[in-house]
């Protein structure tokens, strides 16, 4: 049984919504982890990101976020927590590099 047009674009939608709010947990388990490396200090930040990354909730949320669960996945994550720059200031200097190169 096929799906009508206005279905297939119904539930296209709906997994879109899904992907995005997965993605935000993501970005919230990210902000948590700097959060946790700026006030413990030692890679705890970075350690906390990873067990999660390789638990099955994280690789969960990373699947349903659209995000290949593998070990370059866990070490661009641990590598973004040391960067120490949250989620939020992170895109904000992406937006203004963007509105600078063109």
């Amino acid at each position: 049984m096929a799906l009508d047009d206005d279905a297939l674009s119904f539930t296209n939608e709906q997994g879109r919504r899904a992907r995005k709010l997965f993605a935000a947990v993501v970005l919230a388990a990210l902000d948590d982890a700097i959060k946790d490396e700026k006030t413990y200090g030692l890679g705890k930040g970075a350690e906390g990101i990873a067990r999660w990354a390789n638990s099955r909730d994280g690789m969960e949320v990373l699947m349903n976020a659209g995000i290949e669960v593998n070990s370059r996945t866990v070490d661009g994550l641990v590598a973004f927590v040391k960067r120490g720059v949250r989620v939020s200031n992170a895109l904000s200097l992406k937006d203004d590099q963007d509105k600078v190169a063109a």
